[in-house]
């Protein structure tokens, strides 16, 4: 029970993480801590801090209990870091998490990247994402970020197209957040490993987010921010992972794009710009890099088998800029191609092109 004890005293709204592990530095255990009259933890805590933990003890005295009987009852594994599953290198930042709850199998010292970027992602970012996860987790690496919307979202599902990922949440691992990604965070649970530092039950908090970056980058070799505003939280992400000594890499946008005003501005302060999988692997030399004739995904050239209408179309569209049928119609205006919505429907059942909320179309990233 020490380590639901531990859940519990960390749950305390206002109680640190640092002065947790101040008193338990004194005290024989969490569960002694849990159950001691607040005034023996005078000397270890501020008033508020004693206030906050009297009037949570009163209100869930049965929390630990709580806590352990989600963890048996849903499966959810519970890693101190005492235990042989908790990653090393996540001991190295200067505040480890004291507790990790999981969903799946979390391969505690296995070479990780962390991929971030907006919410408000582009189509140029998700498709970058999504191929740049895919051709990493290809190369061995394992892909970590964050499952919000946007960037993360196409980065872990990039990664289970060709290998593993994990995803860092900001709530409790049984929350869904957001909810759309539900079916999402399941499928990364039986791939991978779906990891907080929240018990059961958490709802999301907009303070637990930058606490959550922290073990993103912690996790990994380096971060790769693909797409990013200039006041993003992704950029906290790439802070974090500098002042711990990690590789910070950045996917440069068009100088218009605010979307890639902070990724632009990482580059320029010394950030490695990325224009595929082999710009991060090559700093990586245990891991194998692409072949050696693709050096950027502006070079993949066009797809086998299209007819010569559909090679109009395709050479209108491109991974970042989206134009609707009226548009692709406009701009094809004299030159000899005709039903352009079916031409349209046809490439995108073969995967060759995808349509957005806005019914608008960009080119699909290759399978890996």
């Amino acid at each position: 029970m020490e380590r639901f004890y531990l859940a519990a005293l960390l749950a305390v709204p206002k109680l640190k993480q640092n002065t947790v592990r101040r008193i338990l530095g004194s005290m024989k255990s969490a569960e002694e801590v849990w159950k001691a009259p607040v005034k023996e933890l005078a000397t270890f805590m501020t008033e508020n801090e004693q206030t906050a933990l009297m009037n949570f003890r009163n209100k869930k005295a049965g929390l630990p209990e709580k806590i352990a009987n989600d963890v048996e009852t849903r499966g959810i594994k519970v890693y101190t870091e005492e235990s042989s599953e908790y990653p090393s290198i996540l001991k190295e930042i200067a505040q480890p998490p004291m507790i990790l709850f999981c969903r799946g199998t979390l391969v505690p010292d296995v070479q990780r990247i962390a991929m971030v970027g907006s919410r408000k992602a582009t189509a140029y970012g998700r498709h970058a994402a999504e191929e740049l996860s895919a051709e990493l987790a290809a190369s061995g690496l394992t892909v970590v970020s964050g499952a919000a919307r946007g960037i993360d979202t196409f980065s872990h599902k990039g990664a289970m197209k060709t290998g593993r990922t994990v995803a860092v949440l900001g709530c409790g691992i049984d929350v869904t957040y957001p909810p759309e990604n539900e079916e999402l965070l399941c499928e990364i649970a039986e791939n991978g490993a779906v990891i907080s530092e929240y018990p059961p039950g958490t709802p999301p908090n907009q303070g637990f987010f930058p606490a959550r970056n922290r073990i993103i980058s912690g996790l990994s070799m380096g971060t790769v921010v693909v797409e990013a505003a200039e006041h993003s939280g992704s950029l906290i992400t790439a802070e974090m992972a500098l002042s711990e000594g990690r590789d910070v890499f950045a996917v440069p946008g068009s100088i218009y794009s605010p979307m890639s005003a902070g990724t632009n501005r990482l580059i320029q302060q010394g950030a490695k710009l990325v224009r595929s999988g082999r710009d991060v692997l090559s700093e990586y030399p245990a891991f194998s890099a692409a072949p050696e004739g693709k050096t950027s995904y502006a070079e993949e050239g066009l797809p086998q088998g299209l007819s010569p209408d559909e090679k109009k179309i395709y050479e209108l569209l491109s991974h970042d800029e989206a134009r609707t049928a009226d548009e692709i119609i406009y701009a094809l205006h004299g030159s000899g191609a005709a039903n352009v919505a079916f031409l349209l429907l046809q490439m995108e059942l073969r995967g060759l092109v995808e349509e957005d909320e806005n019914h608008a179309y960009t080119r699909r990233i290759k399978e890996a």
